[in-house]
């Protein structure tokens, strides 16, 4: 248990003596340490129900608080000012040292399933496929050192109309494959394609059929085909998505992105049988597509009901995603499902939420929620485009990004220490400046201000991390342990500390990183001024000494743990 929580409870037990009723304390942060470090509001409300004057209730509780606090004060109509005694604090700290879970609280644990990152097979990772990753990638490592089983989905678009495009480029360009000889009689073989191919196939279909009536109905033929799972299509169309995965887990992989299932849509066809019998009593016929009422009597706006079947008797992205929910509560029993994606989204998943609870397809005590991200705009406030207007790909953002860093990059002669030091950079100014921002507002990426080594980025925190490791490695002590504050840039380090806990627990009830992200640049900050104002390794007293190396040591520790969060790693220099 956290200090915080664990004050908070003492409070509440203090006040609960003086013969007030009281659920629940909460410790705030103090703007004005003159004050107090913290501060409570209990008095006001307690007035009120028990219709006495504020500053006597006020009064009674300080009076009862023990030595654990000091320079109690009451301000105002009855706000309590709280310090902590040094040597409690000091207590405290001492045990987070090598226990980091003496800084947070857990949750009490549930099953969660992530639903992130949501790329699309067939086609390349583009800049709007990073911040639902990050996002996600970020939450499931949160949740689970809050002590949640969480389980994290990719859900891969991997049925729809690219995979008649893709084929029926295959089909133009290498025409004398088997797949494609109506007499052919024997097993098809595994489909030969590269990555290279894929990035080339589907745009140059996409803009055939544009153009080109015949094509684009030759395409939805194909798609149709390989929705119904008819060979040979749906054999070529798995190679296909085989190929594809497995380049979208690399770029996955290097921004740390790690998932627990690579399922998608044709994962889902198994379990649409049984998911359609669950809903066959909440549909009804609308212009020949089976369709759910979902509108609600208090709704503000129209919500129009969900399309199940669309008219021609084939399943949809919805008839899909209502299958993936029925084989994720079957197989996993989740108790929350969590799905990130960006806000033009909202309307949709409002429908598939409201047909899973009301068909039954889950209980209505499992909680179903849309996190929804803002989008990373370039510095004209517009999503993020390349030069000529087109989707900017992922890969050539992070291309871009490190051609900015390598410019800093010149002291290193060792070529694969400098690559391995430059793939960190590049994941924590990519990362940093995704999380950075509250997840639901859109922000201008821009690359020279989020690759400097100075201000509120990625790579500050990073260059702040391996000062602090250079420290460490240059001194060996027997027992890390704090004897004495001695400065109020201390004093401060050890406050922020200690208010870890609420920081993440805002985090994972707002399901935003920033909060983490802005923790991170504070103590940084905190830690260069008391870097700036302190000769550590010249103390001559070694109590001081130790007690700076100690704290440097929580400071690393505790950064690590956050920055493992964001699923950025530190490199060995800089």
């Amino acid at each position: 248990m956290s200090f915080i929580k664990e004050s908070e409870n003492y409070l509440k037990d203090v006040i609960n003596k003086c013969g007030y009723e009281i659920d629940d304390v909460t410790l705030e942060s103090s703007s004005r340490r003159d004050l107090g470090e913290f501060q409570i509001n209990v008095a006001m409300p307690l007035a009120k129900k028990y219709g006495k004057n504020p500053l006597e209730i006020a009064k009674e509780i300080v009076s009862s608080i023990d030595n654990r606090f000091t320079n109690i004060n009451i301000a105002g109509p009855g706000f309590i000012n709280l310090t902590i005694n040094d040597d409690f604090l000091i207590e405290n700290i001492n045990l987070a040292i090598d226990n980091f879970d003496v800084l947070i609280d857990k949750e009490e644990e549930k099953t969660i399933i992530i639903d992130y990152g949501g790329a699309n097979a067939a086609k390349e990772l583009h800049v709007g496929h990073m911040r639902p990753a990050n996002i996600g990638e970020s939450l499931k490592r949160l949740a689970k050192l809050l002590g949640n089983k969480v389980i994290g989905d990719v859900h891969l678009g991997d049925l729809g109309r690219q995979s008649g495009m893709v084929i029926s480029e295959i089909k133009r360009r290498k025409p004398d494959l088997c797949y494609f000889d109506p007499n052919y009689k024997g097993k098809y073989p595994k489909l030969e394609i590269t990555p290279y191919e894929l990035s080339v196939y589907y745009p140059a279909a996409s803009n055939a059929c544009k153009e080109d009536e015949e094509r684009l109905e030759e395409v939805r033929n194909i798609t149709a085909l390989v929705e119904e799972g008819k060979e040979p299509y749906i054999s070529m169309w798995k190679d296909i998505v085989e190929v594809s995965a497995n380049e979208i887990k690399r770029v996955y992989d290097y921004l740390n992105c790690n998932f627990d299932l690579w399922e998608g849509e044709l994962s889902s066809l198994n379990y649409i049988e049984p998911t359609l019998e669950i809903l066959k009593p909440y549909m009804y016929e609308s212009n020949g597509a089976m369709v759910i009422d979902v509108k609600k009597d208090d709704d503000k706006v129209e919500i129009p009901p969900l399309i199940v079947i669309k008219n021609n008797g084939a399943s949809i992205y919805a008839t899909r995603d209502l299958a993936t929910i029925y084989s994720r509560v079957k197989n996993y029993n989740p108790d929350e499902i969590w799905y990130i994606a960006d806000i033009r989204q909202s309307m949709y998943f409002k429908q598939v939420f409201r047909a899973s609870y009301k068909s039954g397809l889950v209980r209505k005590d499992v909680k179903l929620a849309h996190y929804y991200n803002g989008t990373m705009n370039g510095k004209d406030g517009k999503p993020y485009k390349t030069r000529d207007g087109g989707v900017l790909s992922l890969n050539s953002l992070l291309k871009q990004i490190e051609e900015e860093l390598n410019k800093k990059m010149d002291k290193f002669d060792n070529d694969e220490e400098k690559r391995n030091i430059l793939d960190k950079l590049i994941v924590s100014a990519v990362k940093f400046a995704d999380l950075l921002p509250y997840r639901s507002t859109d922000y201008i990426f821009d690359i020279e201000k989020f690759c400097s080594f100075d201000g509120k980025t990625g790579p500050y925190i990073l260059y702040t991390m391996v000062r602090i490791k250079s420290i460490l490695k240059k001194q060996n002590i027997e027992k890390y342990e704090i004897k004495s504050i001695y400065s109020e840039t201390e004093k401060n380090i050890y406050i922020k500390l200690i208010e870890l806990s609420k920081i993440l627990k805002n985090s994972y009830n707002e399901k935003t990183l920033s909060y983490i992200c802005e923790y991170l640049f504070d103590i940084c900050s905190l830690f260069n001024k008391f870097y700036a104002e302190t000769n550590i390794l010249n103390e001559k007293d070694d109590d001081k000494r130790n007690t700076y190396l100690s704290m440097l040591k929580l400071i690393y520790n505790t950064c690590e743990k956050l920055l493992d969060i964001l699923a950025i790693e530190i490199p060995d220099r800089m």
